[in-house]
């Protein structure tokens, strides 16, 4: 099954079956963040994004765990915090919606980049729903072809978050 959706030109059905290839060779125990990887580094290959990010907050709003790819490790060293998403990814959570920003410097949330933080240009996100409440966010930004996130790369990420957000729900609480 898995190797006739890799054939699909479709690349929903592509990414959903490579998400499910990787999961099913995750080694057992795994850790939750191991599948979260798995999930953002999907992510970023299919949408064909410089980075992503997926963040798992508390009930307070804090984040809890930070999953990145695309960055190296100078990059990660220097944020020295994960960021706590008050901007634009603060919008995201709060509203429940996805959020699709051909500038991310002219969100009205927006208030700049901590010092040594990537600088992002255009940004792709989408909420992670745990039992009824949103607990962070999977991000792209910066596609490699410069063309702007559209709807299909939009169904990309909420599938993927889908499978996110059940492994926060069954794993992290």
């Amino acid at each position: 099954m898995v190797r006739l959706l890799l054939r699909k030109k479709d690349p929903e059905a592509r990414a959903l079956a490579a998400l499910a290839a990787a999961l099913l060779y995750l080694p057992e125990p795994h850790r939750p963040e191991d599948a979260l990887q798995v999930v953002a580094d999907l992510a970023r290959s299919e949408t064909k994004s410089k980075y992503c990010a997926l963040n798992v907050t508390d009930e307070h709003d804090r984040t809890q765990g930070f999953i990145t790819s695309g960055m190296t490790e100078a990059e990660l060293r220097g944020l020295r915090t994960p960021p706590q998403g008050h901007g634009p990814l603060g919008s995201l959570r709060a509203d429940g919606r996805p959020i699709r920003l051909g500038n991310v410097s002219q969100h009205r949330r927006s208030f700049g980049f901590p010092p040594k933080h990537p600088r992002m240009n255009t940004l792709l996100g989408v909420p992670l729903w745990c039992r009824g409440v949103v607990r962070g966010a999977l991000y792209v930004t910066d596609r490699s072809d410069g063309k702007l996130y559209d709807d299909a790369d939009e169904r990309l990420l909420l599938t993927l978050a889908q499978h996110a957000s059940h492994v926060i729900e069954h794993d992290w609480y």
